[in-house]
């Protein structure tokens, strides 16, 4: 998985490739699924959600140079499988996911990886509540438009991960915080993932 998929799409920061080896990627797969964990494709996990392609995980770990200290919000939890790869290259972690389901699914898989801090809670990232603030945030579910929630988020230097758009075209950003109010917002590649539930859509123009 790590040459064939990864290294060939240009994931090729040493640390990232050895925690992409490290965690047992089949731990986190459906049963039904398990033959299907390395392959080069999105694998159903429930709820209508899927687990990203291999690659797109390492290009979402490499994007955000994550350290040693940072402190890292995930958005959408899922089976859990990049919750384990950033806690074992950041700090703590908080990981929010909608459903209960897929919630205690990660919790029980990442009682496989050794030597990662996983705070998971239940609850819509869109709702009023605060989400705090963070050094690193990946967002694992598309947004039709930008949301300005997750930028705010951010601590000044800290860096966002995001697929914007509407299939069949979604871009996935690199937004990082320069300033109170400066960010600066790259656009690395184009991809197709599932939306995130409740997700801000774009505003529609009435003629």
């Amino acid at each position: 998985m790590v040459d064939q998929q990864i290294r060939t799409w240009e994931v090729l920061d040493p640390r990232v490739l050895d925690v992409l080896a490290e965690v047992p990627r089949e731990i986190f797969v459906p049963r039904d699924y398990r033959e299907l964990a390395f392959a080069d494709a999105q694998i159903p996990i429930g709820h209508g959600q899927n687990m990203l392609a291999p690659k797109i995980h390492g290009r979402i770990l490499q994007m955000l140079n994550i350290r040693r200290e940072d402190r890292i919000l995930e958005i959408g939890t899922g089976s859990g499988y990049l919750t384990a790869c950033l806690a074992l290259l950041g700090s703590q972690v908080t990981s929010i996911e909608i459903h209960p389901e897929l919630t205690a699914m990660a919790a029980q898989n990442l009682r496989s990886i050794a030597g990662t801090q996983v705070q998971l809670q239940v609850r819509d990232a869109f709702g009023p509540d605060s989400l705090g603030e963070y050094d690193i945030i990946a967002v694992t579910g598309s947004l039709p438009v930008a949301y300005r929630g997750f930028e705010n988020a951010l601590a000044v230097g800290g860096r966002l991960f995001e697929v914007v758009g509407c299939a069949p075209l979604m871009e996935a950003q690199r937004v990082m915080r320069m300033g109170t109010d400066q960010w600066i917002r790259e656009s690395v590649f184009e991809t197709v993932i599932d939306p995130l539930v409740n997700a801000p859509q774009a505003p529609r123009f009435v003629f």
